[in-house]
């Protein structure tokens, strides 16, 4: 008798972007045995996560350049990968974010997360806000809580509970660096579901969040809890990094776009320019309207996916003589609304949060432009973009002289916008999908656009199919 060696059970992940990788890495770990295939059109792994080091001493984020724990994903994943001990904490010192208001900085009333005020007397005392509008944010505590529970709009939620000028003033912005969406879409129960949780369990934001702050019992921080965001030391690109070392004995398509995705049988056909491929499973990780077009196979797929809207930005990544800053701030950077009718979304100093970003003497300033309210911006040239940068950079923080290095890095149509209905539309594809074995729907279109979200969707995808292949 022969024994004949039973074929390596095949994965194939569609985009190598954080999720991607996330969902492959998780694949080889749930599974030794699987033959896992990732596809990525760019010459590239990573999609938007791109660090640059220069010879020069200058450590460059071209998009997110840390990651939050409180969401465990990224961290776990850190550890795994062994690089815990390479994860930084923001400087303790500056952990502070400023709003613009009337062409001047002043920071976010301290403990004022995103918009659940802990401490009402730094809300009292902030310039941000009229007294009136301060006034209004105080009667949130009586503010009824609202029982109906459909889908609403960021705009609507704010307003409702703390009054039109705390919207525009301060949760505008704040939620605008985020996602840079319109909040008169946003669906708040799509992106910021904890804020309808806590009104929906004290029936008041301000109860809500001094609950929560006597009960962690940690010192406040403005506009974000930073001490909860970590970095690698040699920058985000670290993590794609070793990703790409774990999956070194796995098969890398670079250069390889994805034309089709097609069931056949029992089995999955990936089709490429050049080739088609069979595996048994299938995760994809690509952006909704790429993976709307790839697969036309499936209409029902193919609709929902291209209904999800998505806006772009564009970052510009400026490193200047700190002597140049006539009007330096103690924070990690500031937000504009959209009241201040500026034409920059925000603007952050990378070299202020985590040590080794720049040479001494040195600092990086990121500018965001564009976004969903303001697209045509993000189109602008580098020269246009670089006027309008220096212009309002000198109107809000001084500065002068032109920069030491200046680069724009353009990222057109890679935020979904979860839009109102937002939640409906992912629980009918993930139930489509669920029709499809051996088929998972991995990225940001989905259910959190951050890191450690991405992350947790990949290693989500990776678990079901691997569910799927033990159970065939």
């Amino acid at each position: 008798m022969t024994n004949e060696q039973t074929p390596r059970p095949r994965a194939a992940v569609i985009g190598g972007g954080i999720s991607g990788l996330a969902a492959a890495h998780r694949l080889m770990e749930l599974n030794g045995s699987l033959d896992i295939h990732v596809f990525e059109a760019d010459s590239r792994l990573g999609g938007v996560l791109q660090t640059t080091h220069t010879d020069d001493g200058y450590l460059l984020e071209n998009s997110a350049d840390n990651f939050i724990t409180n969401i465990p994903y990224a961290l776990d994943l850190c550890r795994r990968l062994g690089m815990e001990e390479e994860l930084l904490p923001t400087n303790e010192s500056l952990r502070k974010a400023y709003v613009v208001r009337r062409g001047k900085l002043y920071p976010v009333p301290e403990g004022f997360v995103l918009m659940a005020p802990s401490k009402m007397w730094s809300v009292i005392t902030t310039p941000i806000l009229s007294w009136a509008g301060k006034l209004r944010l105080a009667r949130e505590y009586f503010v009824p809580k609202r029982e109906d529970t459909s889908d609403e709009c960021l705009e609507s939620f704010v307003t409702r509970r703390l009054g039109k000028e705390a919207y525009e003033r301060l949760v505008q912005p704040l939620i605008g660096g985020i996602y840079t969406a319109d909040p008169t879409k946003l669906s708040i129960q799509a992106t910021l579901r904890q804020f309808v949780e806590m009104e929906r369990k004290h029936g008041s934001l301000i109860k809500a969040a001094q609950h929560n702050s006597s009960e962690n019992g940690k010192k406040n921080e403005s506009g974000a809890r930073y001490s909860m965001f970590v970095a690698p030391k040699q920058g985000m690109g670290r993590l794609i990094e070793r990703l790409t070392q774990r999956l070194a004995g796995q098969t890398i398509h670079l250069n390889t776009p994805v034309l089709a995705v097609e069931k056949t049988d029992d089995h999955w056909t990936v089709r490429t320019p050049d080739e088609a491929y069979t595996f048994d499973a299938v995760v994809m990780a690509l952006p909704a309207p790429a993976a709307s077009k790839v697969l036309h196979a499936f209409p029902m797929l193919g609709e929902n996916l291209e209904a999800i809207p998505y806006a772009g930005c564009s970052v510009a990544i400026l490193a200047v003589d700190e002597k140049q800053i006539a009007r330096p701030i103690s924070g990690f950077g500031f937000v504009v609304p959209e009241i201040e009718q500026r034409k920059i979304l925000a603007g952050s100093f990378s070299s202020a949060k985590f040590p080794g970003r720049a040479p001494d003497g040195k600092v990086i300033i990121r500018v965001f432009v564009g976004g969903a309210c303001h697209p045509e911006l993000a189109d602008l040239s580098d020269d246009e973009m670089k006027q309008v940068v220096l212009k309002e950079l000198g109107e809000l923080i001084g500065l002068s002289g032109e920069p030491e290095k200046f680069l724009v890095t353009r990222w057109m149509g890679k935020m979904p916008q979860y839009h109102l209905g937002h939640l409906d539309r992912v629980a009918m594809l993930e139930a489509e999908a669920a029709r499809l074995p051996g088929f998972q729907l991995a990225g940001n279109a989905y259910r959190g656009v951050g890191v450690p979200q991405c992350i947790q969707s990949g290693e989500q995808a990776a678990q079901r199919v691997c569910d799927y292949l033990s159970g065939r």
